[in-house]
């Protein structure tokens, strides 16, 4: 009987039906969030790099909660919903990041709540660790409460991360960013636990490049058992590193004529079924053996568990509790194709009790919890549950077990042996074959005493061989056994080295560090070694246990460790030479990189572009740098300059699909009027009589966007388009018109600027043969079916656009209008469309 309906922010469903709470009647609403509600952030003045000092981040910088995502508006969604209700169910992942999330919601919630009755109780917390009947009706049935002190551990790192991180990034990036042109990185990042994820790749890198490969030499030996058959013998002694001695041994054993069996020895061995699965193994094989980078397994494995698939994929634990029931989630997989034999056969024969791993008190590991198919999951979802469902398969199975037989020879005086392992019982190996023992020549039977004639001794000469790179599965086992970061934090840490440009994926997953990655780490150790070392984060991250487990004052542990890395922060900025004498030998400098583009306002010579990122224009004369918008190509706007500096315009595109608008680089980084911001271009300057300004060119309200105007692209002739200033929307019009003009005048209707357009004669659109037409481009029927609405290929971190309320499509507030922009396409798909594109 559950009804369902869209929330008012458009995102999350809200079920509603009618049930028994506690032995009462009650009418449920049951809805969601998206991830976390709140962030934490500075306040305004202190988001601004150019006007405040980094090192009053630490202490004098205020911080406030702010909506995670604005556009969500999900503090109004949850206290729309909440208003008038009596008890709220918090059913938030259980982990610490959920723990913190039940808060942010109670924050938004309790206000406008019923109040509570005398010590009536009002806030429940649900525990579970999957999306089944058995564990949620089990949950509800043991309802708790929302955990405090996990919630502040949370808020702990949080805020030691933004103000350690913003502190060190910010004068980092604008210290060297400002030097040098070829970084090829648009932030010079630090974090707490990322830059020592960042030592452990550079650390290897240093092993590689130090070695230095020794000679050595082995003695080989091959006997005869049958004349067909040879076998290879191990020597005992491995290897020698002396090539005389080396000669010496092998000289010895060729007198020898035969080898002596001296003796032979057969032992029963076991191979043990892996242990429960845990996040940091299944991130672990996911890279090695799947291919699939940890933040990738991380989402798929995100959305196994909330369709139902796995239980709860975040677990530090590698045991069963007693109460799990392990005969029913394998009895779900009898009927796969894939391994429904080997469930049969355990189901029975009856399942072997998993071996004792480690209870870490959070959740169960990670376990299949209903039957899939490849068909249901696809690609790299169906690999991982596979993967998943075999490894909890094989924890209900048999160790693997095996003969290993040892014979010992000699030849002359050295000692000689090899090893055969025959397989007596596969166990888990039949549902992991990737762990079987591998099959090997089958060892000859002798006893003591036999003799075989000798094939061949020779010498082999071999060199010693540097490590291999850092795999993804090794990083993530040194950052476990370090204690940088958590189960969840692990695949965003090394995610974020490899976006920053400080290592690159190479094939097989290793990860390789850039120049910058390697300067960065040398840096950090000439000047301060624990920035880089895990001893600091590990110890940091014991306290934001012990803040979890009540057992640290919040406050105490964020002001103490925040003076630590604040007095850390005042020596790095002192000593900072010592690291820029390492970038000189990497990098160029500015002056000596780029190519020249256009003219400086001041000193009228040629600024250079450099296109490593962050792309800008510097001025070696002057020794100004100006930024410029990223991710699309500048090229020179028709060497025309802007009357208020005298700068070139250059105009950036974000390709043939995309926007492209002209800029004077001056007003983009000196916002010339007091109502416009950094960061904006002509298409956003308010100039009342510059040609290539708002005020010109702007033509009307965006069609989906609150703030936007859309503005004619003077460039983009024959194919003419005018684009949104604020958000992604392109609307592209009057193709193959030989010109088009925003016209001073207004439209009646919805007080947008009129526009001229001139068409070609042989190519003209208009009835009658007419080539000119004066008209609105929202209401006037003559260009209704000329008029084709689409949204920019590429986006831009400046071009975000928000759906709201729409005004008059004037440059002005104004009427609604009466005509549609598209009468081809309804409005309701426009929004669908402008919501996925958002």
């Amino acid at each position: 009987n559950m009804s369902s309906r869209k929330g008012l922010n458009g995102a999350c469903s809200v079920h509603e039906y009618t049930g028994s709470f506690i032995g009462q009647s009650a009418h449920f609403k049951m809805t969601s969030v998206c991830g976390h509600v709140m962030t934490l952030d500075f306040i305004g003045k202190y988001n601004s790099w150019d006007k405040v000092d980094p090192a009053e981040l630490f202490s004098k910088a205020p911080t406030e909660k702010k909506e995670a995502n604005p556009k969500l508006t999900m503090v109004k969604f949850l206290q729309v919903e909440g208003r008038g209700c009596d008890c709220i169910v918090l059913w938030l992942d259980c982990d610490k990041e959920g723990e913190n999330i039940c808060f942010e919601v109670l924050d938004a919630v309790l206000p406008v709540m019923n109040k509570a009755r005398g010590t009536e109780r009002t806030i429940y917390r649900a525990k579970f660790s999957s999306i089944t009947d058995t564990d949620i009706c089990n949950a509800m049935n043991h309802l708790g409460e929302p955990n405090r002190n996990e919630a502040l551990s949370v808020d702990a790192r949080q805020e030691l991360d933004l103000r350690i991180g913003c502190a060190f990034t910010r004068f980092q990036t604008k210290y060297f960013q400002g030097k040098y042109g070829n970084l090829d990185s648009s932030l010079i990042s630090f974090g707490p636990c990322q830059t020592p994820t960042l030592g452990f790749c550079v650390e290897r890198h240093d092993k590689i490049q130090s070695f230095k490969p020794e000679t050595y030499w082995v003695l080989q030996a091959k006997v005869n058992p049958e004349k067909e058959s040879s076998l290879t013998l191990d020597w005992d002694r491995v290897r020698v590193f002396d090539r005389e001695v080396a000669q010496m041994f092998l000289n010895i054993t060729k007198m020898a004529k035969e080898a002596k069996v001296e003796s032979v020895s057969k032992k029963e061995k076991v191979k043990q079924r892996p242990l429960a699965l845990n996040t940091v193994e299944m991130l672990r094989v996911a890279s090695a053996a799947l291919g699939m980078g940890p933040q990738h397994a991380m989402q798929i494995a995100e959305r196994l568990y909330t369709q139902g698939y796995i239980s709860y994929p975040r677990t530090e634990t590698t045991h069963y509790p007693e109460s799990f029931d392990l005969k029913g989630c394998l009895r779900q997989q009898a009927n796969n194709p894939y391994w429904a034999e080997t469930v049969k056969v355990l189901l029975s024969e009856g399942i072997n009790r998993p071996r004792k791993g480690h209870d870490a008190g959070d959740h169960p590991p990670i376990t299949p919890m209903r039957a899939a198919t490849e068909a249901e999951l696809g690609g790299d979802g169906w690999r991982l549950y596979e993967y998943i469902t075999r490894h909890f398969i094989a924890t209900v199975s048999a160790d693997c077990k095996y003969l290993q037989t040892t014979i010992s020879f000699s030849i002359g005086p050295e000692r000689f042996t090899c090893v055969g392992k025959v397989v007596t019982s596969p166990g888990f190996t039949e549902i992991m074959p990737w762990h079987s023992i591998p099959l090997e020549e089958s060892l000859p039977h002798c006893e003591k005493g036999d003799l075989f004639p000798i094939g061949e001794i020779k010498l082999l000469e071999k060199q010693t061989s540097p490590p291999d790179y850092l795999t993804e599965a090794e990083l993530i086992t040194l950052m476990e056994k370090h204690g940088i970061g958590t189960d969840a934090s692990i695949p965003v840490h090394i995610n974020n080295i490899c976006q920053r440009n400080y290592v690159t994926v190479e094939s097989g997953r290793r990860l390789k560090p850039t120049n910058l990655g390697i300067v960065l780490v040398h840096g950090y150790y000439k000047i301060d070694a624990e920035l880089v070392l895990p001893t600091i984060r590990s110890a940091v991250e014991k306290q934001l246990n012990l803040i979890a487990l009540g057992k640290a004052n919040y406050h105490q542990v964020l002001e103490h460790t925040l003076d630590i890395f604040k007095r850390k922060f005042h020596y790095f900025v002192d000593s900072i030479a010592g690291m820029d004498e390492l970038m000189e030998v990497s990098f160029s400098p500015l002056a000596a990189t780029g190519k020249p583009l256009s003219r400086c306002g001041k000193c009228h010579r040629f600024m250079k572009y450099i296109q490593a990122k962050p792309s800008r224009l510097h001025c070696s004369h002057c020794d100004d740098t100006y930024s410029l918008p990223q991710n699309g190509t500048i090229k020179l706007y028709k060497e025309l300059r802007c009357p208020l500096d005298d700068f070139e315009l250059v105009l950036w595109s974000s390709g043939s699909r995309g926007k492209s608008y002209p800029l004077c680089p001056y007003c983009y980084n000196h916002p010339p009027f007091r109502d416009m911001k950094k960061g904006m271009g002509c298409n956003e300057c308010t100039h009342p009589t510059c040609q290539h300004s708002l005020s010109m060119l702007g033509i009307g309200q965006c069609v989906e966007c609150e703030n936007g105007v859309l503005v004619l692209d003077s460039t983009s002739g024959p194919k003419w388009k005018m684009a949104c200033n604020k958000c992604n929307v392109i609307v592209h019009f009057f193709e193959n018109a030989h010109k088009v003009r925003v016209s001073p005048e207004t439209c009646d209707v919805c007080e947008a600027a009129l526009v001229d357009v001139d068409f070609n004669k042989a190519k003209s659109p208009l009835p009658g043969d007419e080539t000119q037409h004066s008209g609105c481009v929202f209401c006037d029927p003559v260009f209704q079916d000329l008029v084709e609405l689409k949204h920019a290929a590429m986006r831009h971190p400046m071009h975000r656009g928000g759906q709201g309320k729409r005004q008059g499509r004037g440059r002005g507030k104004g009427r609604r209008p009466g005509g549609r922009l598209n009468p081809k396409k309804p409005k309701d798909k426009m929004a669908a469309l402008a919501a996925y594109f958002v």
